[in-house]
């Protein structure tokens, strides 16, 4: 398998390079970047042969068979169609557009096309929520309540890894969609209700910088969702799983019982790296001809709840 990851340079571009290491078979042919001389000596300190900043150059040689897309959510779409329409197969990172009417187009040229396109939504993959869904599949767990709270310091327009961002970062449509999808996921199906509150936009980025999501599922679960970019304290997105049988608390790929003691995730998967088991997923299901777990057509209701949530919000 011969990859080609754009936006390589980038934090997620990154890690999922470093995951690939990881992975027998596959090989980063083509990395895709913003700046010429930064793209070329960031391939050549990762021994990748070709260097580019036009990703329609990648896409046109014939030693890539698929791309990973760790772009500006701006031009996912956009490039996840490009990238089919040129027989490519796609993961696209979360989310694959920042419409609903531009996911559905994805979705669309995926079904036109035939190749393998996946969404990037992580949280189906981490060890903890698969230790939480496998529980669910065998009838052992039921939830009552998801408590979600996802914080952030990014009162600039900074990444991950302190430099400033060439677009700009949006709770809703990027950060809420990670919890929107795994809910739905853990849960069975779209939420019955789905609604939204945000604080005041910034004044230079435009964007709300504080948001409150409720959701109902099928069942008669609820999901309570916290975001904000104002949070000068302990970073990143916090799962709390109120269940009938027990409560359990995610922080990425470790998870801890109610009582805070950590439960051994041995054994649930080949990794305890959600972002290599999402990639390792992704080759897998290329290799077999299948439907990955988070194909764009698996994830397109999570897009479709976010537009709802954006419309009702007040």
């Amino acid at each position: 398998m011969r990859v080609c990851v754009a936006g390589a340079a980038g934090a997620f571009g990154m890690k999922h390079l470093d995951a690939i290491g990881a992975i027998d078979g596959v090989s980063v042919t083509s990395v895709v970047g913003r700046e010429p001389d930064d793209i070329e000596a960031f391939a050549k300190s990762r021994g990748v042969g070709h260097w580019t900043t036009d990703l329609a150059e990648s896409l046109e040689r014939s030693d890539v068979d698929a791309v990973i897309l760790s772009t500006p959510t701006q031009m996912h779409a956009a490039q996840a169609i490009a990238c089919m329409r040129a027989g490519k197969h796609v993961m696209v990172e979360i989310p694959m557009a920042d419409t609903v009417a531009d996911s559905r187009e994805v979705v669309r040229v995926q079904k036109e096309t035939g190749v393998v396109a996946m969404a990037g939504h992580v949280r189906r993959f981490n060890p903890s929520h698969q230790w939480i869904h496998n529980r669910i599949r065998r009838g052992e767990l039921n939830i009552h309540q998801m408590d979600v709270q996802t914080y952030f310091f990014r009162r600039s327009n900074m990444n991950a890894l302190g430099k400033p961002r060439s677009w700009t970062d949006h709770l809703l449509w990027h950060h809420a969609c990670h919890t929107v999808d795994l809910f739905q996921y853990q849960t069975g199906g779209a939420a019955t209700h789905a609604f939204g509150l945000e604080g005041p936009h910034h004044p230079d980025l435009q964007i709300a910088m504080d948001m409150a999501i409720g959701l109902k599922a099928p069942s008669g679960a609820i999901c309570t969702l916290s975001l904000s970019f104002n949070n000068d304290g302990p970073l990143g997105t916090f799962f709390r799983y109120i269940c009938d049988n027990g409560t359990y608390i995610a922080r990425y790929d470790d998870l801890y019982d109610g009582k805070d003691n950590k439960i051994d995730l041995s054994g649930v998967a080949v990794s305890n790296n959600g972002i290599e088991l999402i990639d390792r997923e992704f080759f897998s299901a290329i290799k077999d001809g299948r439907e990955p777990n988070g194909s764009v057509g698996q994830c397109l209701p999570a897009m479709e709840t976010l537009d709802r949530i954006e419309r009702s919000l007040v």
